[in-house]
């Protein structure tokens, strides 16, 4: 069975941590927005209208995944933080629909809004931003590798989460070699050759 952004958290946040594929996806998709401390946020009915569900969906999907999405970048605004929000909102011209009295507002930045996007499974056009961003991915990941000549098994299913996982385990590795082994010159390659041994 193909992989699927709707069942799996880890394969969401392999892409969801790729901030160059986030950033073209932005540019890409035309999802606007309300700039507002240097990000793209949208507030839930925003992300309701887009997706063309119910507020409702969007609530029970924020009830269900809530720690993943405020992981990503979904906050709930109050007190000074909403003044500015809503100022920034009024500022571009967007008509938000929020009634005056309003205490609490959940918005998502962008990253929050794909991580939507990505579990939405009732939506068609979730469905569609879910095509474009794994278009996108798989567009980077050969551009990266020169075109792709460098691996054979592109088709397979999980080529693109297993690419994307490389780069988080290849970032790991040299991590803790910083932080764990001593340090002097040839450390990165001594342990590439260690592990090349013991595969």
């Amino acid at each position: 069975m193909a992989k699927d952004l709707t069942n799996s958290r880890l394969d969401r946040q392999n892409i969801l941590n790729n901030e160059v594929a986030i950033d073209e996806i932005q540019q890409k998709s035309g999802i606007d927005g309300i700039l507002w401390d240097g990000k793209i946020f949208v507030t839930r009915e925003m992300t309701a209208n887009f997706f063309e569900v119910d507020i409702r969906t969007i609530s029970r999907y924020l009830e269900q995944n809530g720690e993943e999405l405020s992981a990503n970048g979904y906050q709930v605004l109050r007190g000074k933080k909403l003044k500015a929000f809503l100022e920034s909102a009024k500022a571009s011209g967007k008509d938000i629909c929020v009634p005056t009295k309003t205490t609490v507002l959940g918005v998502f930045d962008f990253r929050a809004f794909l991580n939507m996007a990505m579990l939405l499974s009732e939506s068609d056009k979730a469905r569609a931003l879910r095509q474009l961003i794994l278009d996108i991915v798989i567009d980077l990941i050969n551009r990266k590798t020169g075109g792709g000549t460098k691996y054979i098994n592109q088709r397979d299913k999980d080529f693109v989460f297993s690419s994307l996982q490389e780069d988080n385990y290849r970032r790991q590795f040299t991590d803790a070699l910083k932080n764990y082994v001593e340090d002097h010159r040839y450390k990165y390659a001594q342990a590439d050759t260690f592990v090349l041994l013991h595969l």
